[in-house]
């Protein structure tokens, strides 16, 4: 294993008095304005939890019930801020529970620093007792890695993995740290700034390439601009908009990008991509002039890539030059940060450069067409309909609650159903799909935003793989709540087995199968969440009646403290509308 070595003779910065290795870096975490870290303690990591409780008036330190816990729970507070959360585990088992968590931060570009105790440096590569070699284990999943074996090094790499994090195309960087490292007392030198000589600034396209594009709008019929999570990386969602008026084109996003733009604006075709809208899908489709803004062309957007978009001229704008032409083969290919490109572009139009808005009257009118023809629905039952419990939610709460989901069908119905309005109000993990990620981002998210409404939309079978921190936000006070869309199944794999596998269930029935089919014999109904909230000191309650629905929403919303509420529905439906794998947006599944 390689270290990182640090040179500070070259830097500006003070000298701090001595204080021990641990000490350091809870010194240059506050230093880079960390007020909380979730963090799980363990042998390699003691030097550093003991360093935490010195500082408690400065930092506050969460303890989850489970490493991945605590890493979603800093996945929570980053995607609801834009700050980089921060997450420590101690070595071996400890670290390589963090994972998951950095893998879903390189996945969705998630500034995340994860900190990781290690064995004393005499035991590295000696097969010691929790020694994992976690920077290589990690490499393919970080955007940088650190192992420290110089203690001097401490505060320069922390400051650097922070700048490195935050800055460009955001990601997770690994701060992996022996004991020994963490012991040894000596004087710090703290930095006021990074000298990375191979990090490149954020590229900037040029007004000439600006300039470019203006001219593809003007020339086109059928302009739709798509978006991603860059937009909401970059905090360029009021320039988006702009841009939009200026422009006048139509805008769908992908599932990262929701909240950009207002579900509800009149050149809004909400969100497009698997389970997105007929309206967003057909319009990508028939576009002639399709412009990529902060978005990678990921599978469940494009669909079959040979049939994706096929009479578009498509420009892609793109910090990460090795995402161009990547999936997708583009007419125009532009290196630059999007939020630079957005604001600049942004400025041409109203400086007067010479810009005539297409005529899209007539595509506007296809659109909106599309739009009242095939909105999102669902039939209506006798008994509570997940997309039902969505809505009533949304219309509870206003449209303001921060919503994060865990992985399957409640993702989608969330998405589907809420209506977002403002950019970092969805937080769902969404290239890795990791099921368990929807409380803990709960809990960070609330640390984050304690005066703001948050609540995990989640299926059974997704919370349950991080049940236990109900623990953590009673404990803590955390009061994050949970609409538990409880259908007894893993739902969106039964879905693909009603679909395309004659309905042959393969270990997909989470409850007592003698009692499928039967949501009203509570008995039979398994686990008890209602029990096991309660049992870790959360309010619950279990809704199986229709009337009794808005008033348990209520209820939840009214509760000061954490809040489980079990609503209990059929397996039976469908995310709708579905284009399968390997099929193109005109053979989308509607009903």
């Amino acid at each position: 294993m390689k270290a990182q070595t640090v040179n500070t003779d070259s830097l500006k910065g003070e000298y701090g008095p001595t204080m021990k290795g641990a000490d350091v870096v809870v010194e240059s975490l506050i230093r880079e304005g960390v007020d909380v870290i979730f963090a799980y303690p363990g042998g390699a990591s003691l030097e550093l939890h003991q360093a935490l409780v010195k500082r408690e008036d400065e930092i506050r330190t969460i303890l989850p019930r489970f490493e991945q816990g605590g890493g979603f729970m800093a996945h929570g507070y980053a995607r609801a801020t834009g700050k980089a959360g921060v997450c420590m585990a101690t070595s071996g088992p400890g670290a390589t529970n963090l994972v998951t968590c950095i893998a879903d931060a390189y996945m969705d570009s998630i500034p995340l620093i994860a900190i990781t105790g290690q064995v004393y440096q005499e035991f590295i590569g000696k097969a010691a007792f929790q020694e994992t070699d976690f920077l290589d284990m990690t490499m393919p999943v970080v955007k940088h890695s650190y192992l420290v074996l110089d203690y001097r090094d401490l505060p320069k790499v922390i400051k650097e993995a922070f700048h490195i994090a935050t800055t460009g195309r955001p990601g997770p960087v690994v701060i992996d740290i022996p004991k020994d490292v963490q012991q040894a007392a000596f004087e710090p030198f703290f930095p006021e700034s990074v000298d990375l000589p191979g990090y490149p600034e954020p590229p900037k396209a040029s007004d000439e390439e600006l300039i470019e594009i203006l001219k593809l709008i003007e020339q086109s019929k059928k302009p739709v601009l798509y978006t991603g999570g860059g937009i909401i990386s970059s905090d360029s969602s009021e320039a988006l908009r702009e841009f939009l008026k200026l422009t006048g084109i139509a805008h769908s996003s992908t599932l990262m990008g929701l909240g950009a733009v207002d579900a509800d604006d009149p050149q809004s075709l909400y969100w497009f991509g698997m389970h997105g809208t007929v309206a967003g899908n057909w319009a990508v489709y028939e576009s002639d002039l399709l412009i990529c803004a902060g978005a990678r062309f990921d599978d469940r957007i494009t669909g079959e890539v040979s049939k994706f978009s096929p009479n578009s001229k498509i420009v892609h704008i793109d910090l990460d030059r090795s995402e161009h032409n990547k999936n997708v083969l583009v007419d125009v290919a532009i290196h630059s940060d999007i939020g630079y490109a957005i604001t600049r572009m942004v400025e041409l139009l109203k400086a007067g450069h010479e810009f005539t808005k297409p005529d899209v009257t007539e595509w506007m009118a296809t659109l909106d067409g599309w739009k009242k023809e095939h909105p999102f629905s669902y039939e209506e039952s006798r008994h509570i309909l997940p997309q039902e419990a969505v809505e009533i939610l949304y219309e509870e709460s206003n449209g303001d609650a921060l919503i994060t989901t865990g992985v399957g069908q409640h993702q989608m119905w969330a998405a589907q159903y809420y209506r977002f309005k403002n950019p970092r109000s969805y937080i769902s993990s969404l290239g890795l799909g990791t099921m368990g990620f929807g409380y803990p981002a709960a809990v960070g998210a609330k640390v984050a935003y304690p005066d703001k409404e948050v609540i995990d939309i989640d299926g059974d079978g997704s919370f349950v793989m991080n049940i236990q921190e109900l623990a953590t936000a009673a404990i803590e006070k955390i009061n994050a709540k949970c609409l538990l869309l409880n259908n007894q199944h893993l739902g969106m794999v039964v879905q693909w087995e009603d679909r395309f596998y004659d309905s042959v269930r393969g270990q997909t029935i989470l409850g007592d199968p003698e009692n499928i089919g039967s949501p009203e014999n509570i008995d039979g109904l398994y686990p008890n969440f209602v029990q096991i909230a309660e049992g870790f000191g959360v309010k619950a309650r279990r809704v199986i009646r229709k009337e009794e629905l808005r008033d348990a929403i209520k209820e939840m919303l009214a509760h000061e403290g954490p809040y489980l509420l079990d609503v209990i529905v059929p397996y039976t439906e469908h995310v709708l509308p579905m284009i399968p794998q390997k099929k193109s947006a005109r053979e989308i599944i509607i009903k």
